[in-house]
Order: structure tokens, then C-alpha cells, then sequence
């Protein structure tokens, strides 16, 4: 996911993870931290980066709240292709167990 990013847009964000998306927002949070420490500093070259960092954060924030409520949904866990690889797994040790 690239925080700061025009291509960053809420059809993306639905399909990460809470996990990862707490911690895309430290991550984001930490660069504003770091524009802004620039920005006073007069080492800032880019202003409008201040202002995507800042519209990233808040639409995570809102991806967030909406999961909480129930509005979005959750995007499926991806342990099922996992069950699925234990489960062919498991078929195919009992197969080789029969044929010995």
C-alpha cells in the first residue's frame, strides 16, 4: 500500500486486514510526524504531501470506524486456501498410508 498515493483509494484499503491497516496507520502517522518536523524546519519541498499523508490517515480511519459499525465488511481471512493446502495434504499422506 503506498500512503501518500493518489492510487490509494477505499477499494484497496477493504481488502487489507485490520492488522495491517493499524499498522499502515502508525506508519502514516509517523511520516506526518516527520513532513511536518521538516515543514517547520524550512526542509519541507513538497507541501502537498502534507495533505495526502494527512487525507491517507483520515481514510483509514474511516475504513476503520466503518468495520467497527458494521458497514463494511471484514475481508475474508486468507487461512482458507490455507485449510484447503492442509486439507489436500492430509488426503494425500492418508493415500500414501493406504498404499503402503
Amino acid at each position: 500500500m503506498a500512503i501518500g498515493s493518489k492510487n490509494l483509494v477505499a477499494t484497496e484499503i477493504d481488502k487489507i486486514e485490520d492488522s495491517v491497516l493499524i499498522e499502515e496507520l502508525k506508519k502514516a502517522k509517523e511520516e506526518l510526524f516527520n513532513l511536518r518536523f521538516q515543514s517547520a524546519t524550512g526542509q519541507l519541498e513538497s507541501h502537498g504531501r502534507l495533505r495526502a499523508i494527512k487525507r491517507d490517515i483520515a481514510r483509514i480511519y474511516t475504513i476503520i470506524r466503518e468495520r467497527e459499525l458494521g458497514i463494511r465488511a471484514v475481508p475474508a481471512a486468507p487461512a482458507a486456501p490455507a485449510a484447503k493446502a492442509k486439507k489436500a495434504e492430509s488426503t494425500e499422506s492418508a493415500a500414501q498410508t493406504e498404499e503402503a
